[in-house]
Parts: C-alpha cells; sequence; structure tokens
C-alpha cells in the first residue's frame, strides 16, 4: 500500500517466509529458547520483570522522546516525598502496563482489544480508547512532512483492529512461523495506529506478550526496545517500505535479528544477576542471623529498597525491617541514601549490572 493507501486486513496474501528468513529463524528461536531455560533458573519471577522490565520501560519510553535516568525511575518507584519527575512516572506507567498486560493472558491466553486498550488506559492514564476523530498522521519530526496516513474513519480503525485480534488469537488463520507473525502484528499495529497518543509503547508490549502466548518464553523479558533505539532509522524506515513496495523482507529480518541479538545479551545478564544473587545469597547465610529467601529476593526486586518493602515482603514491624537494612548498609551490602524524610538503600551492585550497556 502507498504512503496513504488502503490497509490490508490480515492474513497476508502473499508468502513471506524466503530462505533468508527461514535461515534467520533458526537462529533467533535457538537463542530464544536458551533465555527461556535460563530465566527458570532465577528463584523469583518478579526479579526479572522488576529489574528488566525497568529497562525496557526506559527504552521503549526513549523511543517516544521521554528520558530518564534508571537512578529517576527506582527513586520514583519508591514513592518517597520530595521526589518529583513526570518522566520517571511514565516509565513507571510503562511498568504497570506491562505487568497488566501479563496478568492478563496469563489467565486468559488471548489478548483481545478490550485488554490492549487497557493496557494503553494503563499506560496513558486516559480512557479516550481507540480515535474517533479523524486528524492522526505520521509525520517526520524534523521537517513535518507527513510520510503516512494512518485510517481515519472510526469503523475503519474497529475493523481492522477487530481483524487484527482475530489474527493474533486464532493459529489456524496463517501458518506463518510465530515470530514472523510477532513482525506482521506489529507493522500493522503501528500502522492501524489505534490510539490518539501512545501507538508505539503498547505495540512494543504486544510483542513480547505474543511470545509469551505462544510459549516462547514463560515471562515476558526479551525487550526489543534497546535494539530499536540502536536502530531507530531503519525502524521507521522498514516500516515505510512496507506501506510503500509490499517488501517484508527486510522488516521481518530486521526484527529477527533483534530478537536474537537480544536475547544473548539477555542471557549474559540474567548469568550475572544469578551469580551475584548467589554471591549475596551465602554472605547473608553465612553471616546474619535475619538470612531469609525472602529478604534476598527483596534486595533483587527492587534494587532501591526501603523499610515499608522489607515490612510488606517480610512481614516483619518497622522496627526489625529499619535493623535490617541499617545492618546491611553499615556492612557495604546496600547503600544508604537520604530523600526527603525517608531513606532508601541502594543494591548498587546490581545497578552496576543493569547500567552495564553492551
Amino acid at each position: 500500500m502507498g504512503a496513504s493507501g488502503i490497509l490490508k486486513k490480515l492474513p497476508l496474501e502473499q508468502d513471506i517466509e524466503s530462505k533468508k528468513i527461514l535461515k534467520k529463524l533458526a537462529s533467533a528461536h535457538r537463542a530464544l529458547a536458551e533465555l527461556k531455560g535460563i530465566v527458570s533458573s532465577i528463584p523469583n519471577e518478579n526479579i526479572l520483570i522488576n529489574t528488566l522490565g525497568l529497562q525496557e520501560a526506559k527504552d521503549s519510553s526513549a523511543i517516544e522522546n521521554i528520558i530518564t535516568t534508571h537512578d529517576d525511575i527506582f527513586k520514583a518507584e519508591l514513592n518517597l516525598d520530595g521526589f518529583k519527575s513526570l518522566n520517571a512516572k511514565e516509565v513507571q506507567n510503562y511498568i504497570s502496563a506491562l505487568k497488566k498486560g501479563f496478568g492478563l493472558i496469563s489467565k486468559n491466553k488471548i489478548l483481545t482489544n478490550n485488554d490492549i486498550i487497557e493496557i494503553q488506559s494503563e499506560l496513558e492514564k486516559n480512557n479516550a480508547g481507540f480515535r474517533k476523530v479523524p486528524g492522526t498522521a505520521l509525520k517526520n519530526t524534523t521537517t513535518g512532512e507527513i510520510i503516512y496516513t494512518p485510517p481515519q474513519d472510526y469503523n475503519t480503525v474497529l475493523e481492522l483492529m477487530r481483524n487484527l485480534e482475530q489474527f493474533i488469537n486464532d493459529e489456524t488463520l496463517s501458518d506463518f512461523d510465530p515470530l514472523v507473525k510477532m513482525a506482521i502484528i506489529h507493522y500493522q499495529f503501528e500502522s492501524i495506529h489505534p490510539f490518539y497518543d501512545g501507538n508505539g509503547r503498547p505495540g512494543r508490549i504486544i510483542n513480547v506478550l505474543y511470545l509469551v502466548m505462544n510459549e516462547l518464553l514463560d515471562l515476558p523479558v526479551l525487550y526489543l526496545s534497546r535494539y530499536i533505539i540502536q536502530h531507530k532509522g531503519d525502524y521507521y524506515k522498514l516500516l515505510q517500505e512496507i506501506r510503500e513496495t509490499g517488501n517484508w523482507e527486510n522488516w521481518v529480518l530486521y526484527l529477527l535479528n533483534g530478537v536474537e541479538q537480544i536475547a544473548k545479551e539477555t542471557i549474559v545478564l540474567i548469568e550475572k544477576i544469578r551469580e551475584l544473587i548467589f554471591e549475596y545469597k551465602n554472605l547473608l547465610r553465612d553471616n546474619y542471623k535475619f538470612y531469609s529467601q525472602d529478604l534476598l529476593n527483596n534486595l533483587f526486586k527492587h534494587p532501591y529498597t526501603k523499610i515499608e518493602f522489607v515490612v510488606n515482603d517480610l512481614g516483619v514491624s518497622r522496627i526489625t525491617a529499619s535493623k535490617y537494612l541499617t545492618q546491611l548498609s553499615k556492612d557495604g551490602l546496600l547503600r544508604r541514601e537520604k530523600l526527603g524524610t525517608g531513606n532508601y538503600y541502594v543494591n548498587e551492585k546490581l545497578i552496576e549490572l543493569l547500567m552495564l550497556k553492551k
């Protein structure tokens, strides 16, 4: 379709699984299978959802020019007085949208339009739903020139989204590989552009949820936003290439490369997190009477923790929680920081791992 042509319904009429794509699929699936395996070796699933999820939230938001720092994001999660950052709040919304989506597909094993609207509503903190008013166009941010005009009419948006919903959930509609389908779904969603605002981020959340729905992963931890940031020009160019020429190969290869590269990087990161968890486990077990698995999980689930988190996770009193954290920060396992009237405690070694840029 051209820059403002008619967006066709799915499934695609042509076979897009070229030799190049089939070859790339094999290595992308190998990397994903290895990632799925190593994820199961981390004792508490929230550790990875929180730490890697924050990383993705930061990167996915950066694609939309919502720029923040790790420090701000972790502080925002603490909800302490004296800290306000709108951008960090937006990134927090991304995490809760991702968790909401994961909860919905874990329960129902399908992803409906209502779910997608809920995810977007969690992200944008509004209930606008799908676009009802015409006027949306995708522009070149530098020149202001219109690159692509998505469907304008509410009924068309609705019809295309219903068709997409069917394609996401009905495996019999197409026998393409799930990773190829993920590339098609992402293109279609971004081209329908169903929301007034915030289409990129739910689109990227749908990617990872789709992998979980197809049992390629058990947890939503493969985040393509870092890859997209590294190759941002290509991302927009290749989506546009499909609209203008109908050539899918480059776009699908781009995403498969991303899946493979990010899976491999995530495997390395999870291995390092796992080593650090063991190091802390041994230190805590050998030196502190108050060691527990729940305490260990707390220090890794919240790279910045505070008394309330420990109270909630361990079911101890404020005084006891405070005593634990004070002792661990005295001994250098955590770094104590003051903010407003409260303190928070930083797992510095974990933060160093999360900030290591490949």
